[in-house]
């Protein structure tokens, strides 16, 4: 198999689920109390990522004690989304299924099946899932059986999308299998935010990726995270909106380039900043960083730099991550989280909480200045972690691929 699939796509491509109890350096899914810490390298971001994201005073990570809590086995989840006004969370399973959980019970009936519409497998199949803040529009992002990446809109009511109502936004062709992105989100101003990977191969070339990579390219939707609003025209599935960066000289679509796979991106519920977790190759992982403000048009460099590796050589003004880890501690594909903003575990309040789907330890990051200045492994442990989740509370909730979806409480 060749060695330049970061480790999600390797492990996938097998047959995921079959080997998710291989990936895992342990098998246990719960746990609490410190444990000690992780070594991994940490740097400072751009001077525009200069706001604090948690004050001085903010309360001592290493004092955190949490816990896992099983809510529901759902296996295979890719994605968590919260509808507004329901108290139920919905889950994506890879195979094209979108499940309710309600009150720690699976609803046996799903509420989208798309599994006829999509290929599935390895790094395809259902991938990310949001709702419009009315609660009336479920958005879905799925790789399609030409192996295309697709986002739809459908009628979302009384708990379920109708769907005949499907509406295609956008489809964006794929290269090669891997590296599709997945992450769907509504930011801050209200638009909607989409995570692309480059296409796939290795170092950002071969076929179908532009001679600088797709990563650096403005010409192509790969390798980026896109912002567009989601409100039809009478000829056109949605609109460019004003303060796109690169209308005129490049895609409109485009928001944030020079990214690999930015598998799981959020925006901090409280300030606005954006988080991204962005899948690395053969060495690295990388957490980025940037104030809402000054997110627009930012380059991460890929495939110039992986994390602050140089591969092609740093790219102008290229946004350094906040944080990194290393594929030779055991990490492969990191799985982006949020910025905690609950009321259940104070000590936790304003930390990055992340995982990585090959190292079963959930970590908590804290910047202050826009520099990391505390990392921790929490203590507790999930098995091939894919995504995390936020509910209206501001609580978090991880999905494991093999063992479903668990809460952090308090322990």
């Amino acid at each position: 198999m060749s060695t330049w699939w970061p480790r999600w796509g390797r492990v996938a491509a097998i047959a995921l689920v079959a080997v998710l109890a291989a990936c895992s350096s342990g098998s246990g899914t719960t746990g609490s109390g410190p444990r000690p810490q992780r070594t991994a390298t940490t740097t400072s971001p751009t001077a525009a990522a200069t706001n604090t994201t948690t004050p001085a005073s903010s309360p001592d990570l290493a004092a955190v004690a949490v816990k896992l809590t099983r809510v529901a086995n759902v296996t295979r989840g890719t994605a968590l989304a919260v509808r507004p006004g329901d108290r139920a969370l919905y889950v994506a399973q890879q195979e094209g299924r979108i499940v309710a959980i309600r009150d720690g019970h699976v609803d046996p009936v799903p509420v989208l099946d798309l599994a006829g519409r999509l290929a599935s497998g390895g790094e395809r199949g259902l991938l990310g899932l949001t709702f419009s803040r009315d609660g009336k529009t479920l958005y879905v992002h799925y790789t399609d059986t030409n192996g295309d990446t697709t986002l739809e809109a459908y009628e979302f009511s009384r708990g379920r999308a109708r769907a005949t109502s499907a509406r295609l936004l956008l489809k964006v062709a794929q290269p090669q299998p891997n590296h599709n992105g997945g992450q769907l989100s509504f930011g801050p101003d209200g638009m909607l935010y989409l995570g692309l990977g480059d296409g796939g191969s290795g170092n950002d070339t071969g076929p179908g990726h532009a001679p600088e990579g797709n990563g650096q390219s403005l010409d192509t939707l790969l390798g980026k995270i896109l912002r567009i609003d989601p409100t039809p025209t009478q000829t056109k599935p949605y609109r460019i909106p004003a303060g796109n960066p690169f209308i005129g000289r490049g895609r409109p679509e485009i928001w944030a380039y020079g990214l690999r796979n930015p598998w799981r991106f959020s925006f901090d519920r409280e300030t606005g900043d954006l988080w991204i977790g962005d899948v690395g190759q053969g060495a690295r992982e990388e957490v980025d960083f940037m104030p809402f403000a000054a997110a627009a048009g930012a380059n991460y460099g890929w495939p110039g730099l992986e994390g602050t590796l140089p591969l092609r050589g740093a790219p102008p003004g290229a946004v350094p991550p906040v944080f990194e880890t290393r594929h030779d501690d055991g990490y492969c594909a990191i799985a982006g989280g949020y910025v905690y903003r609950g009321k259940r575990i104070p000590k936790l309040r304003g930390s990055y909480v992340f995982g990585d789907f090959c190292k079963p330890p959930i970590t908590a990051l804290r910047l202050e200045g826009g520099k990391a200045v505390a990392e921790r492994d929490l203590g507790i442990q999930a098995a091939a972690v894919s995504s995390f989740g936020e509910d209206a509370d501001g609580e978090l909730y991880v999905v494991s691929q093999r063992d479903g979806v668990f809460r952090i409480d308090p322990a």
